[in-house]
């Protein structure tokens, strides 16, 4: 390399730090929002830099999908302008660059001009890696443009491969709803196989409903309760309620779960008749107990599940 060519490159590297600068610390309005700001923000925790747009969202990309490419792409030119100045191992240089990004972080929450993200790290410093992996690969030559064009090149190869990479391993560790579960398929609360609630046509709000899977009812003047073991799974319990036309409005249902009541509902007097449908989210729950008076009916109670893909019961 001439000298010539290095004070270029060097020009060329300075002037991308500072524009990298500028949109760290002072684009998208970061001034006017710092005022706003009441303390500092310090995500120490990284927990979703693998989650990167897919192709189908590119189609329609929202701010979000551009920052979380953005974070990466950005700061592949690093890891071929600095190697290419400065002779350097990959260990010392992604030592130096986490270094400085740590840095840049910091200042950004002190100043309140942004936030302390180690996602932000993760994801800034694989962009750097990747322009490291580029110059490596694409360097190989005494041709300085021929270089570019394969570091370039490279660049691009390494980035869909991580992209790639990265959707697999968010794929491997997000949970996703698994497949309807029936509340009657579940055992009761002695651990023998609960017997399956009635199946009937019901009429409510003038709309005709044929369930599915399971109807609860209050079984006598004392009512009906009903008691199930959910196995401390992660899920979204799923049921719809309300009273037929024919009969009054009257009656009451109640749900709790390791006796925290998460629903509870009373119908009387002259309230419209009207199904009604909820989904509670749990995040850990073992006994679950249905407790219904009156001519309140349930039906099509059951849950999904949030599981990994790989145990996943199916549809």
């Amino acid at each position: 390399m001439t000298a010539q060519q290095r004070k270029i490159i060097l020009t060329i590297t300075l002037s991308y730090t500072v524009l990298i600068l500028y949109f760290m610390l002072f684009a998208f309005g970061r001034a006017d929002d710092a005022a706003q700001v009441a303390g500092y923000t310090f995500n120490f925790v990284p927990g979703n830099f693998f989650r990167l747009p897919g192709l189908s969202d590119l189609l329609h990309p929202t701010l979000m999908d551009m920052v979380a490419i953005g974070n990466i792409a950005a700061f592949i030119p690093f890891g071929i302008l600095i190697p290419w100045l400065y002779r350097s191992g990959f260990i010392r240089f992604i030592a130096l660059f986490v270094l400085s990004i740590l840095v840049m972080e910091t200042v950004q929450a002190l100043t309140l001009l942004g936030s302390f993200d180690m996602n932000d790290v993760v994801q800034n410093s694989v962009g750097a890696a990747i322009g490291f992996g580029a110059y490596k690969l694409g360097f190989r030559t005494q041709h300085v443009w021929r270089n570019i064009v394969g570091a370039g090149l490279s660049a691009v190869v390494l980035l869909i491969a991580v992209w790639g990479s990265f959707g697999l391993i968010d794929k491997v560790f997000t949970k996703e709803l698994d497949s309807f579960v029936a509340l009657n398929d579940l055992r009761d609360s002695t651990g023998n196989p609960a017997a399956a609630a009635g199946r009937y046509d019901l009429t409510i709000g003038g709309e005709y409903i044929e369930p599915q899977y399971n109807v609860y009812s209050a079984e006598g003047n004392d009512g009906g309760t009903f008691t199930y073991q959910l196995g401390n799974k992660e899920l979204y319990l799923l049921l719809n309620y309300g009273a037929p036309d024919e009969e009054d409005a009257d009656g009451s249902l109640s749900v709790t779960v390791d006796g925290a009541e998460l629903l509870s509902v009373s119908l009387g007097g002259d309230q419209r008749h009207e199904s009604n449908m909820s989904s509670i989210y749990l995040e850990q729950g073992n006994e679950l107990t249905i407790k219904i008076k009156g001519n309140i009916k349930l039906w099509d109670v059951g849950y999904r599940e949030m599981t990994y893909f790989w145990n996943r019961r199916g549809e």
